[in-house]
């Protein structure tokens, strides 16, 4: 039980730094090499002064609505992070982390509307003048979509963990 324990911990904090990493990082959309996109800013390579400009996205609701989701993915993550450790030595003996499983499983599901939400609406995120034929997924998507399963997984794990003494 114990290697349970430290193990669904393990999955809890990597889910979460991936889940922050894939909110703060700056590559949803990679154009080429010298351009990509986040959920919060354009960037550019400047090859002269080797260095990276960035500007606020262009606001659109869909993006705004990805945003939000991600971060309510991150607040609802670390809340049943908090509540785990809080009920781990709070709670009587024989008890379950029902408050802790909800939680993590709706942070699973926000970040799979996030990510349903910026795969099918990209075009109108990324701006509809821009060919999208020339850019790619970045890997913070990529880390997002990879969350999905490891929160649901572990907020199936936190239902059925029974604290023991």
């Amino acid at each position: 039980m114990v290697c349970l324990l430290v193990s669904l911990t393990v999955l809890h904090l990597a889910s979460l730094a991936m889940l922050l990493i894939a909110t703060l990082e700056k590559s949803w959309w990679v154009w080429a090499d010298s351009e990509i996109t986040d959920l919060w800013y354009n960037c550019f390579h400047d090859n002269a002064t080797q260095t990276w400009l960035c500007a606020a996205t262009n606001e659109s609701d869909w993006l705004q609505s990805v945003q939000a989701l991600m971060v309510l993915s991150v607040v609802f993550s670390s809340i049943a992070f908090l509540v785990f450790l809080g009920q781990l030595f709070t709670m009587s003996k024989g008890g379950l982390f029902y408050f802790t499983g909800l939680c993590q499983a709706f942070a699973g599901f926000t970040d799979f509307s996030a990510c349903l939400i910026f795969t099918f609406h990209r075009k109108e995120i990324l701006g509809d003048s821009r060919d999208l034929s020339r850019g790619r997924f970045g890997y913070c998507f990529i880390l997002a979509w990879l969350c999905v399963p490891l929160l649901l997984v572990s907020a199936v794990l936190y239902v059925h963990l029974r604290k023991k003494q």
